[in-house]
């Protein structure tokens, strides 16, 4: 079991930044890959971005390829994503997500609550 807690979400004008953390505990976070979606109002959840075990690969939806980056902190048990360029269609509640299998955009297991992000036009 892992428990996830999301937070850095807020209101930011088109093109500023934002940088999300999830902080994990329970088991042992470096076994985990970890994975970033959202959720639109109306929408169905969409991955976003997701990173392996020791941070040595990183997948991005092509909506976001450029603009955000996904990184971890073993020692910290802490998963980022930075998110700069900001558009209004980024605007969603934003989960991390952990899975014992690799980094990949389905097949997780753990979910965080969510942090809202709502970028103004």
């Amino acid at each position: 079991q892992v428990q996830l807690v999301e937070s850095g979400g807020g209101l930011v004008q088109a093109g500023g930044s934002l940088r999300l953390s999830c902080l994990a505990s329970g088991r042992t976070f470096s076994s985990f890959a970890m994975g970033w979606f959202r959720q639109a109002p109306g929408k169905e959840r969409e991955f976003v971005a997701a990173i392996s075990w020791n941070g040595g690969s990183t997948y991005y939806a092509d909506s976001v390829k450029g603009r955000f980056t996904i990184s971890r902190d073993n020692a910290k048990n802490t998963v980022y994503l930075q998110m700069n360029s900001l558009k209004p269609e980024d605007t969603a509640v934003y989960y991390c997500a952990a899975t014992l299998r690799r980094a990949t955009s389905v097949g997780y297991d753990y979910w965080g609550q969510g942090t809202q992000v709502t970028v103004s036009s």
